[in-house]
């Protein structure tokens, strides 16, 4: 996809909870746009926004106030069906924890299969993003036989499978070390050499310094320009 190109775009988005102490403000009239073939970090310490911002972005919650655009649909307008039937197709992924993202039945390559099948897409492809991924050996090991950095390689295999126009992912080096990190962020940048769009949300710097473009929040506001 060409890089000039708007995969998706927040306008003026709030987000506000109903707590036990009153209304709190996640997001307060955020502006982004993500562009097609770019990693982009939306960075910020904890309580900033960040995992809101992916949320509304993946459809899993509406904003209070604002508009947000996926891969050309006004998800605002869509009714709870055609919302589920665009994640499937347009989006992407990738939980925070790794056993989160996996069936813990399923070897690595079934998962990426399994996931294709969701999407509609073809399945062999899998062979090519476990490469990617540096997963090629590691093919017909379970979950539990794999290591936390192993296990998120493979769930950004099965995000990516079928090309769909966008990737998320939450925080997915926090249950990582240093070393499994180093190894996620690679397999992030190849998918984005082969063409994916990733926005994921993370205060990890080794994350934000493989941005090609960075979101930066505080306090729910976005801070600094571009």
């Amino acid at each position: 996809m060409p890089v000039s190109e708007s995969v998706a775009r927040c306008r003026g988005v709030t987000v506000d909870y109903d707590t036990a102490a009153g209304a709190v403000r996640a997001l307060h009239e955020v502006d982004a746009e993500f562009l097609g073939g770019r990693l982009t970090v939306v960075a910020g310490p904890s309580g900033s926004g960040k995992s809101s911002l992916l949320r509304v972005l993946a459809g899993l919650q509406r904003p209070t106030a604002g508009d947000v655009y996926v891969d050309g649909a006004d998800l605002g307008r869509l009714r709870a069906g055609p919302l589920r039937r665009l994640r499937r197709r347009a989006m992407g992924i990738v939980l925070q924890d790794p056993a989160d993202n996996l069936v813990d039945y399923l070897p690595a390559a079934e998962q990426v299969e399994l996931a294709a099948r969701l999407r509609g897409a073809d399945p062999a492809e899998t062979g090519a993003l476990l490469d990617t991924a540096g997963l090629t050996d590691r093919a017909r090991s379970y979950p539990a036989e794999l290591s936390g950095g192993e296990q998120q390689r493979v769930a950004f295999a099965a995000a990516a499978i079928g090309g769909p126009a966008l990737l998320l992912a939450d925080e997915p080096t926090a249950e990582l070390d240093a070393s499994a990190g180093d190894r996620l962020v690679e397999t992030m940048r190849s998918l984005v050499a082969g063409g994916a769009t990733l926005v994921v949300a993370s205060h990890d710097p080794a994350v934000i310094a493989a941005a090609d473009h960075v979101v930066d929040l505080r306090d729910g506001r976005r801070t600094g320009a571009g």
